[in-house]
């Protein structure tokens, strides 16, 4: 095995991710498949589980599991199940979560109408659906004495972006909790287990296209704003999150950790000017 092969070997890994039928998941699973990883996938449409495992399993070994993160008991039992059946969880990646109407402020209104129902969904659903899975698979790691966690950050944690005020404070907890459980592992499991999230940039999936790009693919104004600040002066392709993942739980990063990625053409480092 060279160097590199060495450095950066997953073959035999065990790799979960939530929000397994989701664009950034499946991409994730799609890397570490083809990494040599065995992947398995929770969502809770099974359905969607499925398309992602007919398209991967030829690459190697991929299941899909119907799961709700945010259920302690069902969470317990899947992992059981994967426990009896691969032995062990090396990395856990949350791509689970989301956003909803309410919870963002329309361009004609004022967060004065925010609907603290939906915004309570929001933080819920992006907030503990990572906090439960690092629980209850991070227990696991601390029994093995080894493992990596993967949270899904956002450039809404660190910067103001205009109307997503729920997704907004969900994603700036979960780039906070993720610096929290680093230290955590590190200092109570001999620094075994690492912590790390993934900041996507912009990539337009079907739950932003409209707010992105008009009927006839030019940008909308919102997607103008977003490309200005974009040094790279472009969209990404959510297959450029892969490398980052890999790379942070790879033996190459085996002294990283609590540290959030950007993957995102350099907005988060551009002022505008």
């Amino acid at each position: 095995m060279s160097y590199l092969d060495k450095l950066f070997n997953l073959e035999g890994r065990v790799a979960v991710i939530t929000g397994g039928g989701g664009a950034i998941a499946s991409n994730m699973a799609e890397g570490f498949v083809k990494s040599g990883a065995k992947v398995v996938l929770l969502d809770l449409r099974k359905e969607a589980t499925d398309e992602v495992v007919a398209k991967l399993s030829e690459f190697g070994t991929v299941v899909g599991k119907a799961v709700n993160v945010l259920e302690e008991g069902v969470l317990k039992s899947v992992l059981a199940e994967i426990i009896e059946e691969f032995g062990k969880v090396d990395v856990l990646i949350n791509a689970a979560g989301g956003n909803m109407p309410g919870a963002t402020i329309g361009p004609d209104q004022t967060i004065f109408d925010l609907d603290m129902e939906a915004f309570s969904k929001v933080t819920t659903l992006n907030l503990d659906g990572s906090v439960l899975p690092s629980l209850i698979f991070g227990e696991q790691m601390a029994k093995q004495g080894t493992g990596n966690i993967i949270n899904i950050s956002s450039m809404a944690a660190d910067r103001v972006l205009t109307r997503v005020v729920g997704y907004s404070a969900s994603k700036a907890a979960i780039t906070n909790f993720t610096k929290w459980m680093s230290v955590e592992m590190a200092q109570k499991f001999e620094g075994n287990i690492r912590v790390n999230a993934i900041a996507p940039g912009f990539f337009v999936g079907e739950q932003n296209r409209a707010l992105m790009l008009n009927e006839d693919g030019s940008l909308t104004e919102r997607g103008n704003q977003i490309i200005s600040n974009t040094p790279m002066g472009r969209f990404g392709d959510l297959s450029e999150t892969v490398g980052a993942a890999l790379f942070l739980v790879s033996d190459a990063a085996k002294f990283i950790t609590g540290t959030v990625v950007p993957v995102d053409g350099g907005f988060s480092a551009y002022s505008g000017v």
